[in-house]
């Protein structure tokens, strides 16, 4: 009896794995079968869940784009650069100040600590749509719209408390001894904090890194708002203008999805054991 039970619940268990995973892996495969159909066999009624005539047409109409493809299409390679540059640019500054800021969270007796603490956090909670209207008048004035660098700016007001957050955990799990046997060597607090805890943080850095890269790539009512052109546009808003007034460029739209999603994917391969080190070490102090 016992062992019929315990293999009907090790039925259940992968039964409800299996949905659990189709319900995380379907769309992602949808979303790449959908970049290699034409637009009549998405369109076909029954529907073709496996393309019988696959083409690669549809990344050649963004990678190499003709003549007779639409202005969205032509631009989508400046979009992914914007992107890239944006997504870069403002985890690289969050890197740099986090660090500082959260070192010093972490490790300094500061009078109201826990107070900083928690505003930095509630910045980040605050709702972007309350704050649209005063930063787009504020970039209006200041001749800032329709360049990488509002994005930045304002993709540092929610990215920043986040990374500070973050590394400030981090540096917490890092041992206290190893930085007082660097202070009785001699070394100055930036020093102990560039060659010991930095290296030794490597993993945590690496998980900020990549947390706070994906939330600049996959921004999209910033972008939005501040953006009409193609100086500053980035991949999302360019995603979302495949869907025109009249008619929707399916494949298009599909496969620009594929293209947004490999940098985000590449990097989280690349960093992978990082990123799981990194997660469990944030999870335990001393």
């Amino acid at each position: 009896m016992k062992h019929w039970r315990r293999r009907l619940s090790t039925l259940l268990m992968m039964g409800l794995m299996g949905l659990v995973l189709l319900f995380i892996y379907a769309p992602i495969v949808w979303l790449v079968l959908s970049s290699i159909s034409t637009r009549a066999e998405l369109l076909a009624v029954p529907p073709h869940w496996i393309p019988q005539h696959p083409t690669l047409k549809n990344y050649r109409d963004i990678l190499v784009p003709g003549t007779a493809v639409s202005e969205v299409a032509r631009t989508f390679k400046v979009t992914l650069r914007n992107s890239f540059i944006v997504a870069a640019s403002t985890t690289l500054i969050c890197l740099v100040a986090g660090s500082l800021a959260g070192y010093a969270l972490a490790r300094l007796r500061l009078p109201f600590r826990n107070a900083l603490f928690m505003s930095i956090l509630g910045v980040r909670m605050v709702p972007e749509i309350s704050l649209v209207v005063p930063l787009y008048i504020l970039a209006a004035r200041l001749a800032l719209l329709n360049k990488p660098i509002v994005l930045i700016i304002t993709y540092l007001s929610f990215a920043l408390p986040f990374a500070i957050w973050m590394l400030s955990t981090f540096f917490e799990s890092v041992p206290r001894e190893l930085e007082d046997a660097a202070l009785i060597d001699g070394s100055s607090r930036l020093g102990t904090l560039f060659r010991v805890v930095l290296p030794v943080a490597a993993p945590g850095i690496v998980s900020t890194a990549l947390f706070t890269f994906l939330l600049a790539w996959d921004e999209f009512f910033f972008a939005l708002i501040f953006t009409s052109t193609i100086a500053a546009k980035t991949v999302p808003v360019a995603i979302a203008e495949f869907t025109g007034r009249y008619a929707v460029d399916i494949t298009a739209m599909m496969t620009g999805g594929v293209l947004a999603a490999l940098p985000p994917v590449l990097l989280a391969l690349v960093f992978q054991r990082y990123i799981v080190s990194g997660l469990s070490a944030g999870a335990i102090k001393g």
